[in-house]
C-alpha cells in the first residue's frame, strides 16, 4: 500500500489529523482499492447472468469457462444483495478515555465508527449511530445518503467521554426500540458486568439482529507493561489503588485472558461475532475482520 494511503490505517497518525470526513474516506478508499486482491471481493453482490464483453469492461469479470465453450467473451454480471440496516452503538463512557500511545480508546472507536459508516454506505447499506454511556445520549436512525453520512461524522466529531458505563440497560432499550432485523455493531471496552451485557445482547438477538461486538482495548491494558509502583485511578468511579506491577502482572494477564476467552466463547455460542481490537491495530485490518464477520452472518 503506498505510504500516502497507509497513513489512514495508522491509528496514531489518524488521531493527529482531526478530520473525520478526510479520515473516513481515506481509510475506506485505501481499503477498497486493495479489496479485489482479498477473499472479501464480491461480498455484497451475487451472480445474476452474463452479457457480451464491450471495450472498457473490467477484465477480471470475464468468464473464461464460457469463453472455452463458445470462443466468445462474456462478462459476469452481478446484482446487489438485500441491503442491510445497520446501527453502530458507540460506548462514550469515561473508561473509553484511556490511552497510552497517542490515541484513546474513544478516539480509536470514533474513527472506526466513521470508517464503518463510510464503508456501509459505499455498499448501499443504511447506517445509524447510537452513542451511550449509562443511557442513550444520541440516536441517529439509519439512512444511506451522503448528507446522512456527514450528519453521523459531525456527531462523531462532537463525541466526548461522558459518565459511567451501564451497557446492559442501553442494549435492552435499543432492543425495544429497533424491531426491524438488521445489523448491530457494538463498539465498547466492555467495562461492565459481562453477564448483564450478554443478557442485553440476547434481547437484541431475540429480534433476529446480526450482532458484532468490537471490544476495544488499549495496548497497555492488554500487555500491562508497567514496572514501577504507581497509583492507578478508575476513570469511572475515581477510586484509587496503589500497585506494584511486578507483583500483580502475571495474575492480571491470566485473569484478562480468561475474561477475553469467555467473551469470545459466550458470544459465539449465541451466534454473535466477537472482535478484539487493540488500539494499535491498523484500521484496514479491522475492516477486513468486520467483513469476514459480516460474511458469516449474512
Amino acid at each position: 500500500m503506498p505510504a500516502r494511503r497507509y497513513k489512514f490505517f495508522d491509528p496514531r497518525a489518524v488521531a493527529r489529523l482531526k478530520n473525520f470526513s478526510l479520515v473516513a474516506k481515506g481509510i475506506v478508499e485505501g481499503f477498497l482499492t486493495g479489496l479485489h486482491r482479498s477473499p472479501f471481493h464480491g461480498l455484497s453482490v451475487e451472480f445474476s447472468g452474463h452479457r457480451e464483453y464491450a471495450p472498457g469492461d473490467d477484465l477480471k469479470f470475464l468468464d473464461w469457462k464460457v469463453y472455452g465453450r463458445t470462443d466468445r467473451y462474456y462478462i459476469k454480471q452481478f446484482v446487489q444483495e438485500t441491503n442491510v440496516r445497520a446501527h453502530i452503538l458507540l460506548d462514550i463512557s469515561a473508561s473509553m478515555n484511556f490511552g497510552s500511545s497517542g490515541i484513546t480508546k474513544l478516539e480509536y472507536a470514533s474513527y472506526l465508527a466513521a470508517a464503518l459508516t463510510q464503508l456501509l454506505v459505499s455498499q448501499q447499506d443504511a447506517v445509524g449511530l447510537v452513542t451511550f454511556d449509562n443511557k442513550v445520549q444520541r440516536f441517529i436512525p439509519p439512512k444511506s445518503t451522503p448528507g446522512h453520512v456527514r450528519r453521523i461524522l459531525h456527531a462523531l466529531e462532537d463525541v466526548e467521554p461522558s459518565q459511567n458505563t451501564t451497557v446492559a440497560p442501553v442494549l435492552h432499550h435499543i432492543a425495544e426500540t429497533i424491531h426491524r432485523a438488521g445489523l448491530i455493531i457494538l463498539i465498547t471496552d466492555l467495562y461492565d458486568d459481562f453477564d448483564k451485557v450478554l443478557s442485553g445482547l440476547e434481547h437484541l438477538r431475540h429480534y433476529y439482529h446480526g450482532l458484532i461486538v468490537m471490544h476495544v482495548m488499549d495496548e497497555n491494558e492488554l500487555s500491562f507493561p508497567y514496572e514501577s509502583v504507581a497509583e492507578f485511578v478508575d476513570l469511572e468511579d475515581r477510586s484509587r489503588v496503589q500497585v506494584n506491577p511486578l507483583l500483580v502482572r502475571e495474575r492480571y494477564l491470566e485473569l484478562l485472558q480468561e475474561f477475553l476467552e469467555r467473551c469470545r466463547k459466550d458470544l459465539l455460542q449465541h451466534d454473535m461475532e466477537y472482535l478484539l481490537m487493540n488500539t494499535a491495530t491498523p484500521y484496514d485490518k479491522v475492516l477486513a475482520r468486520y467483513l469476514a464477520a459480516r460474511r458469516k452472518m449474512f
